[in-house]
């Protein structure tokens, strides 16, 4: 069976710095179990199904008939080392952020990830929930009413209660399903991109990006202020501005990975090796600073030619 076809965002934050409660249930985690980020797709599958297939079946995976959170389910965790995370040159990274920005950024002090271990617990029950409130915006009626076992007022009152569970108010993953959104590409430093040949059906083949905190949130911040700025707030500048806020939540001294998980089953070696889309989208960031709109369009032909491809496979699904 293939995996999911999802790509994703993660934040490890520094062990340290978790609250206490879920601090001890990730430190059981890494003495019991070693998730590595090829199996997360398939792990979170497995939950899923496994709620389906209770009786009765649940709404979320995780937890009891009665919606309440199961005392026994496992903490998944994938752990990252500080030294796996390359970082930047702060005087670079705050003259750009400075000159988009018109702003003193003297302040701002140069990134620091750690100290170890880095860990991004899964959070598959509150992002469960919250997939369910997407659903309920974009499905058609009957087939949220076909799908789903309880009223779509109770769905969203169940889904607000789970993550008011979170300790730190946000998940620390964020995927997309057969396409990755472009404005992530603004987060990563293009030229620091890993990328692992293997069979398209090996869990080892992947593309990944990894990132201090600080650097992925002054190139956010700088990106949003561009685009804001010459294409207006909707599209690619709500995208940014979420992903800003959404860093926010976690540790300065946190990482970010940008994963693009089992799409790497949907493109061949010459594909994954031609892939430009983090240049090109840091290319029209750039283009849209200085007002070249032609640029801008030709970078953005090519990046939807590319993903398009990808995307429409899901019609064939």
């Amino acid at each position: 069976m293939p995996r999911p076809f999802v790509a994703y965002l993660r934040v490890y934050e520094p062990l340290p710095v978790i609250d206490a409660p879920l601090r001890q249930r990730v430190e059981e985690a890494l003495r019991t179990r070693n998730l590595d980020p090829a199996d997360a797709g398939d792990r979170e599958r497995e939950l899923w199904l496994k709620a389906q297939l209770a009786v009765p079946p649940r709404l979320l995976p995780c937890e009891l008939a009665d919606g309440s959170p199961a005392p026994n389910a496992p903490m998944d965790v994938l752990v990252l080392d500080p030294s796996e995370v390359p970082v930047a040159d702060a005087e670079d990274e705050l003259d750009d952020t400075a000159d988009a920005l018109d702003a003193d950024t003297s302040g701002v002090g140069p990134a620091e990830v750690g100290p170890g271990p880095l860990v991004c617990p899964l959070d598959v029950r509150p992002r469960s929930a919250a997939a369910l409130v997407g659903f309920l915006a974009t499905a058609p009626v009957p087939l949220r009413e076909f799908v789903l076992p309880v009223s779509a007022d109770a769905v969203r009152a169940r889904a607000s209660a789970v993550m008011s569970e979170l300790t730190g108010g946000a998940v620390h993953v964020v995927s997309s399903t057969w396409t990755v959104p472009l404005p992530w590409f603004a987060l990563v430093d293009p030229d620091s991109r890993q990328v692992v040949l293997a069979p398209q059906d090996d869990p080892r083949r992947r593309v990944c990006w990894r990132m201090a905190m600080a650097d992925a949130r002054r190139r956010v911040s700088r990106a949003y202020s561009i685009v804001r700025g010459t294409i207006g707030e909707d599209g690619p500048a709500k995208v940014l501005r979420d992903t800003g806020r959404w860093l926010e939540h976690f540790h300065p001294n946190s990482a970010v990975e940008l994963d693009y998980g089992g799409l790497v089953q949907l493109l061949d070696d010459a594909q994954l090796l031609a892939d430009t889309s983090a240049h090109d989208v840091h290319a029209a960031v750039n283009a849209l600073e200085v007002g070249d709109v032609d640029e801008v369009a030709e970078l953005y032909e090519r990046l939807r030619d590319f993903w398009a491809d990808v995307a429409e496979r899901e019609r064939f699904n």
